[in-house]
C-alpha cells in the first residue's frame, strides 16, 4: 500500500523582494536623520498635520455614536478577514455577472503584466489614472513607461508628485511635502503651454492643472482605479475622492481597469453606511467626501463598456496568516494615523521607503515584502520607527492596535535575527540577575560609570557597543550606593522602622 506526502503547509508568499515600492534602500534611522535635516519640510508637515488634526477633532466630536462606529467598523473588519477567501469568491462571481471580468494577481509582478496586457488589446498608448495607493506599491506607471504606454495621474496631488519625478509621502496627501511656491516651480517647468505668469495662488495652481488635465479626460480611452471598497454581496465598486478627477476617469473612458487589495473587500452593501461616516471625518476632516462613485459591472451605453478588476495579493494572504499581525489588513487608508504621529510629522513618509509610510506603514510594510529579504533588509527598522504613544490607535477609525502590532513585530525580528550581539547580551544579563551574588558585583560595578558622568550628575557619552543608546539620550550616573546596600545599611534599616511605626499609627488613628 503506497500513502502520498502532500508536503507540510508553508507561508504563503510576500511581495517578491526587489519589485514594487515597498523597501527603501536604507534604514529607517538613516534616512530619517536627513529628512530632519530638511526644514522646509518639517514646516510644510507641521502646518499640514496640524490643519487636518483640528478638523479632524471637530467632525468626530459631533458625532454622539463615534465610539460606536469605530466599533462597528472593526468588527465588520475583522468578519471580512476571518471569512476572505469565500467573500473574495463571492466578489468575482457577482462583478462576472454584471459583465466584469476578474483576473486574479498573485504579486506585483503579476498584477503589472496583466494590466499591461490589458491597455495593450485597446491599442491605446496613454491611460488616465485616479489614485491608487495599490499601483503605487506595485509600480505600474514605471512598468507602463518601460513598454512605451504613458500612464497620466489625475488627482492633483499625485500629479504633482509625478511631475516632479517624487515619490509620495502620505497615505491621503502624497504632495504633503510641497508648498505652493514649489509647486508653482513644478509646475511652470513641466506642464506644456503653462501660463509663465502663474502665481502660487491654490485656485490658480488648480486651474492650471485642470486646464492640462481636460484634455486628457476627453480623449483617453483607457483608465486605471484603485477601490476603496468592493462589495461581495453586489459585486459593486466605490471609489471616493474630492476633486471629481475620479469621476471623469470612472465614466469617460471606454475601457477601465480596477487594481484592488483583496483586503477591501466589504460584505454587504449596507456597510457602506458605517464606512463612509468613519473614512472622511478620520481623512480630511470632512462630513461628507464631495464625490462618491460606485458602479456595478458594465451597464450597457453608460460608462466603460470594458470593466476589469485586478484582485491583487502581493503579501496581503502573508499577512492574513500571522494571528496578530493580520489586525493591519482592517486598514482603510484613512491617514488619521500618519497626522497624529510625532515621529512622521518630524521626519516625513521618504523615510520609511515604503509606499505605505507613518505608523499603518511600520506594520504593514514588513509584513507584506518581509524583513528579512536581505542582509540588513531596511524593513526590519519599520517596527522600531515609533514612540509607542498610542496616538494611532486612539485615532485609528477601526481601532486597530498598532502599537502592540509593532511590538509583535519587533519580537518576530528579534527573534528571526539568529545569535546578536544585542541577543547575547540579554542572555548575560539574565545570567547576572538570577544570581544575587553576581548581581551584587555587577551594582558594584556600574558605580565606576560614575567616573564618566559630567559636572550635572549625566553621562553624555557610553563606549560601545551602548553608545547607540547614548547618541540620542544621556544617562543618569549610576548612584553613590545602590538601594540595596542602603537597606541593608544602618540608616536603611532605621528608616522603614520609620515607617513601619507611621503605618501602624496611621491605623490605630483610623481606627
Amino acid at each position: 500500500m503506497s500513502s502520498t506526502f502532500l508536503g507540510m503547509p508553508a507561508t504563503p508568499p510576500r511581495s517578491p523582494y526587489g519589485t514594487g515600492n515597498l523597501r527603501g534602500d536604507r534604514k529607517f534611522p538613516a534616512a530619517a536623520h536627513d529628512e530632519l535635516r530638511n526644514e522646509q519640510l518639517r514646516r510644510n508637515l507641521g502646518k499640514a498635520t496640524r490643519t487636518i488634526r483640528a478638523k479632524r477633532l471637530n467632525v468626530t466630536g459631533e458625532l454622539p455614536d463615534w465610539e460606536q462606529l469605530r466599533d462597528a467598523g472593526s468588527a465588520i473588519k475583522t468578519d471580512t478577514m476571518n471569512r476572505l477567501p469565500e467573500l473574495l469568491e463571492q466578489l468575482e462571481r457577482k462583478v462576472t455577472e454584471r459583465g466584469g471580468t476578474v483576473h486574479w494577481a498573485r504579486d506585483g509582478v503579476e498584477a503589472n503584466e496583466i494590466v499591461a496586457r490589458l491597455v495593450r488589446a485597446t491599442g491605446s498608448k496613454e491611460v488616465i489614472k485616479v489614485k491608487s495607493m495599490a499601483t503605487q506599491e506595485i509600480g505600474l506607471n514605471e512598468h507602463l513607461e518601460s513598454i512605451g504606454i504613458t500612464p497620466y495621474e489625475t488627482d492633483l496631488a499625485e500629479l504633482i508628485v509625478q511631475l516632479a519625478h517624487d515619490k509620495p509621502s502620505h497615505i491621503l496627501v502624497p504632495a504633503i511635502h510641497r508648498n505652493r511656491d514649489e509647486i508653482r516651480q513644478i509646475f511652470l517647468k513641466e506642464i506644456p503651454g503653462v501660463d509663465p505668469r502663474l502665481d502660487n495662488i491654490p485656485a490658480h495652481l488648480a486651474a492650471a492643472a485642470r486646464a492640462y488635465l481636460r484634455e486628457k479626460f476627453m480623449t483617453t480611452k483607457v483608465a486605471v482605479s484603485g477601490a476603496n471598497f468592493g462589495i461581495a454581496e453586489t459585486g459593486t465598486l466605490s471609489v471616493v475622492e474630492s476633486e471629481g478627477n475620479g469621476r471623469m476617469c470612472l465614466t469617460l473612458p471606454d475601457t477601465l481597469i480596477t487594481v484592488m487589495g483583496i483586503e477591501k473587500v466589504l460584505p454587504r452593501y449596507q456597510d457602506l453606511e458605517v464606512f463612509l461616516q468613519l473614512l472622511p471625518r478620520s481623512s480630511t476632516g470632512e462630513r461628507m467626501n464631495p464625490y462618491t462613485s460606485m458602479w456595478t459591472g458594465v451597464t450597457p451605453g453608460d460608462g466603460p463598456q470594458d470593466f476589469h478588476l485586478v484582485l491583487l495579493d502581493n503579501g496581503r494572504t502573508a499577512a492574513l496568516a500571522d494571528r496578530i499581525g493580520r489586525e493591519a489588513l482592517n486598514c482603510i487608508r484613512c491617514s488619521a494615523c500618519l497626522n497624529v504621529c510625532p515621529v512622521y510629522e518630524r521626519a516625513g513618509g521618504h523615510a520609511y521607503g515604503s509606499t505605505y509610510p507613518g505608523p499603518i506603514g511600520a506594520v504593514l510594510t514588513p509584513q507584506l515584502a518581509g524583513m528579512h529579504a536581505a542582509k540588513d533588509d531596511p524593513n526590519s527598522s519599520l517596527p522600531y520607527a515609533s514612540s509607542l504613544c498610542g496616538a494611532c490607535f486612539d485615532a485609528c477609525p477601526v481601532k486597530i492596535d498598532i502599537p502592540s502590532l509593532l511590538v509583535e513585530l519587533r519580537h518576530q525580528h528579534t527573534e528571526q535575527s539568529g545569535t546578536t550581539a544585542e541577543k547575547l547580551a540579554m542572555k548575560a544579563a539574565a545570567g547576572v540577575m538570577r544570581r544575587p551574588t553576581l548581581f551584587t558585583a555587577a551594582q558594584k560595578a556600574a558605580g565606576l560609570g560614575r567616573v564618566l558622568a559630567g559636572r550635572d550628575g549625566k553621562i553624555s557619552h557610553l563606549p560601545p557597543p551602548f553608545n547607540g543608546w547614548s547618541d540620542s539620550r544621556d544617562t543618569a550616573a549610576p548612584p553613590k550606593q545602590s538601594f540595596r546596600a542602603w537597606l541593608a545599611s544602618d540608616e536603611g534599616a532605621a528608616t522603614m522602622r520609620a515607617a513601619a511605626e507611621d503605618g501602624r499609627n496611621q491605623q490605630q488613628e483610623e481606627k
